[in-house]
């Protein structure tokens, strides 16, 4: 399916996410500690090769639950094989995505779509779909790469998920990206 839309990152490049000085730049615990708690269900959007997932289904704990969404297959099985035979394996639940529905039927209290916007096709309805899987009281932080976003096409995001009733508020540091949260309307 990525073929179809070439502004998503491909499977055969997966490694470079997981690559270790990542976590560096782009610590998961720190970036995400203010947001993701013991017993809660969190969704990965644009998980890959699970970079994120994996640090999120320790902080979610044993009565937690992460939904780690892909489009590509592939992604996916690389994230099954990584997780495999680990204690963290039944915490983390994979979903595979349709090309323009994420597709989940249960509420989260948490969403992380990390440096995966950019490459949603219809931003509008992909905003509206998050907001109604997401618990009333529930967060999503997004986060875009500069070296591919620019800071207006930030504030476009920023505004389209305004329009689909979140209401933002400002995002963690991240090294070399634009952040925010979102969080349900007024």
């Amino acid at each position: 399916m990525q073929r179809d839309n070439p502004r998503v990152c491909p499977a055969e490049h997966s490694w470079g996410l997981l690559i270790p000085i990542r976590k560096w730049f782009h610590n998961p615990q720190r970036i995400l500690r203010e947001f993701v708690k013991e017993g809660m269900t969190a969704l990965d959007v644009g998980c890959g090769p699970g970079f994120f997932s994996l640090p999120m289904a320790t902080m979610v704990g044993k009565t937690g639950k992460v939904i780690a969404a892909d489009l590509q297959e592939e992604m996916l099985k690389r994230l099954k094989n990584r997780v495999s035979g680990q204690e963290i394996e039944e915490r983390i639940q994979l979903h595979r995505c349709e090309e323009d529905r994420i597709g989940i039927a249960e509420t989260v209290d948490f969403i992380l779509a990390f440096y995966m916007v950019h490459e949603v096709r219809n931003q509008d309805e992909f905003f509206r779909e998050l907001k109604s899987i997401l618990e009333p009281d529930g967060q999503l932080l997004v986060v875009e790469p500069r070296f591919h976003v620019s800071k207006k096409a930030f504030e476009e995001t920023v505004t389209k998920a305004i329009a689909a009733g979140f209401t933002p508020t400002k995002g963690p540091s991240v090294f070399f990206s634009e952040s925010v949260v979102l969080r349900h309307g007024p």
